[in-house]
């Protein structure tokens, strides 16, 4: 069979949850994959490197609580650690992730996936051949995005690291070098400065800019306490590998740095280089533009989506997952002739892309936020107060952590009494987050919020200071 209702270009977790939800809906799905089945998040990005980031995050906590402290005696074990980061990658095997499409009666079609003609795909396998799928209603592009590599003089020949090679690195070098400050650079800055290595990061617009200002002054510090050198403000020139493998970073202002290996980690690029964009009128390598429902703009029937990092919206895995959830809800609709729901908040609208992302960065401190920064909330025009609250202050902290150090802030819709955006900066404030995102998603009025008590002794408990900081 080489028909399908549905075609997904892209077997990671945007692409299989799309097709699952075609599938749920009663439509048929074929999906077409190029590498490993699962995609970036399975094998290069969130599981492996929050394997890696798991155990210096476990060995800091228990140094933090007297009694456990005295009980450690060592430090990590580098081998046992690159172990347990290989088996959260499935050792780069996709045989489960394969069988989990079998189950879910989704047929797989190996090979690079090429758009042709309005809604068929040209499938070419590592033998050659070609198989040409086509799609009754929709094809799904969810091809993610790759590392974006600058235009630096000698960097290319350099062979630097991105994001996959240092994920999936089998040992630790003694010198790492990173150019970026964002999220991928500031995580595996804290990794492998915890695995032994020397860290040194060039971050030319700073420590995770994007956040609210405290996050990337209080992650430095905490990299900085670990020996790494965090140099704000510093832009490579030009990079160099010798015959010996050390590679050497001159920075723009002459200064030379020296390490024996570089992790790229500035930005991403969409995977759209060479799927067929130009036989549909759209511009090859370009992210994709789409409504609210995930369809690409500037394509005539409406019949092409995107899904995921390739779309620009947000680049995050959870957020893919719920476009994906979206965009098969809404081809399953379109198709059986039923309503869409595309209005604010609706069932085939994906509104939170706009209000209530949620992102955590495993670095340490943890970081945790979710919808608008102050500095955006005041950009969308909004009027909004800020109240902030050290999160060290509630007796839930004190009984977590010895020396526990953090801090929370909310940013409240003066018109409206209602939260738009929440961010902790703390150990382990990963698991409280979720409690923000029901409240910015959900739009609960503070008037209500003063009835959700936290339990005591939590580190929770700073809902109540905020709110309290607030007001009635």
């Amino acid at each position: 069979m080489t028909t399908y209702d549905v075609i997904v270009i892209g077997a990671g977790p945007v692409g299989e949850n799309a097709a699952d939800r075609v599938v749920r809906g009663g439509l048929t799905a074929a999906i077409v994959e190029r590498e490993l089945v699962g995609g970036e998040c399975s094998y290069w990005a969130c599981m492996p490197t929050k394997a890696l980031l798991r155990s210096g995050a476990a060995l800091r906590a228990a140094r933090q609580v007297p009694g456990a402290r005295e009980a450690v005696t060592g430090e990590l074990d580098v081998a046992a650690v690159l172990r347990r980061r290989d088996s959260f990658a499935s050792n780069w095997n996709d045989e489960g992730q394969v069988s989990w499409l079998e189950s879910a009666g989704i047929p797989l079609f190996r090979g690079h996936g090429r758009i042709s003609a309005d809604r068929v795909v040209e499938v070419t396998g590592a033998d050659g051949t070609t198989t040409t799928l086509t799609a009754r209603h929709a094809v799904i592009v969810a091809t993610g995005s790759g590392a974006l590599v600058p235009d630096i003089e000698g960097l290319r020949d350099a062979k630097p690291w991105t994001s996959r090679e240092t994920v999936a690195a089998k040992e630790v070098p003694g010198r790492l070098a990173v150019i970026g400050g964002g999220v991928v650079a500031s995580e595996m800055a804290t990794a492998f400065s915890e695995l032994g290595s020397s860290v040194t990061m060039l971050a030319r617009d700073g420590l995770l800019h994007l956040n609210e200002p405290f996050v990337g002054e209080q992650v430095a510090e905490s990299l900085r306490d670990k020996g790494v050198s965090v140099r704000i403000g510093a832009e490579a020139g030009s990079v160099m590998r010798s015959d010996d493998g050390t590679v050497s970073i001159t920075l723009t202002d002459g200064e030379q740095i020296e390490a024996d290996e570089l992790l790229v980690a500035i930005g991403r690029t969409p995977n759209t280089q060479d799927i067929g964009l130009d036989n549909v009128g759209l511009k090859p390598g370009a992210w994709l533009t789409v409504d609210g429902t995930m369809r690409v703009e500037g394509v005539d029937g409406g019949w092409l989506f995107a899904a995921g990092d390739v779309n620009r919206r947000v680049l995050l895995t959870h957020q893919g997952k719920y476009q994906a959830r979206q965009v098969g809800d809404v081809i399953v609709a379109r198709a059986k002739g039923e309503a869409v729901d595309d209005g604010e908040w609706g069932r085939h609208a994906a509104t939170a892309d706009e209000r209530a992302v949620p992102q955590v960065v495993f670095t340490e401190p943890e970081i945790a936020s979710v919808g608008l920064t102050a500095a955006n909330a005041e950009a969308a025009g909004l009027r909004i107060r800020v109240v902030d609250h050290d999160l060290a202050a509630t007796a839930g902290s004190a009984v977590h952590a010895e020396g526990y150090r953090g801090h929370a802030r909310m940013v409240v819709d003066e018109d409206r009494k209602v939260i738009v955006g929440f961010t902790l900066v703390g150990p382990d404030v990963a698991e409280m987050l979720h409690a923000a995102t029901i409240a910015v998603a959900g739009e609960v009025p503070l008037d209500r919020l003063w009835h959700a008590v936290p339990a005591f002794p939590t580190v929770s408990e700073v809902w109540l200071r905020l709110l309290e900081a607030y007001g009635r």
